[in-house]
């Protein structure tokens, strides 16, 4: 009996073990808007040179288009009109951030990056 009590607790350990590396894997999850605007403001700060405020800023900008994107434009037909014009909105919305955030320099230089 002892032993069955034994194997029984140590599949319960290793059953919350498992559970645990699984919320780990979630959060570190790539497909996050987070990660992805992260990803972006790394490399534009060191492109463009930025200071603290600007990086938060943009890093906030890309993480709203990174939202946006993914529900109103990814997985949906490219062709659409409506998609078109929601991504067309959105792409909009993160130049005027851009132009407000960075300097002119520094926006011209981002805008040659992204074409």
């Amino acid at each position: 009996m002892k032993k069955l009590l034994t194997v029984f607790a140590f599949a319960v350990t290793m059953l919350m073990g498992v559970q645990t590396a699984s919320a780990q894997q979630l959060s570190q999850d790539s497909d996050r808007p987070e990660v992805i605007a992260k990803t972006e403001t790394a490399k534009i700060t060191e492109a463009l040179n930025l200071n603290g405020d600007q990086s938060r800023a943009i890093f906030r900008a890309l993480v709203a288009k990174e939202v946006s994107y993914q529900k109103h434009v990814q997985g949906k037909n490219a062709n659409s009109a409506t998609v078109k014009a929601n991504k067309e909105k959105f792409d909009a919305t993160l130049k005027e951030a851009m132009k407000k955030t960075l300097t002119a320099e520094q926006y011209d230089k981002w805008l040659k990056m992204n074409n």
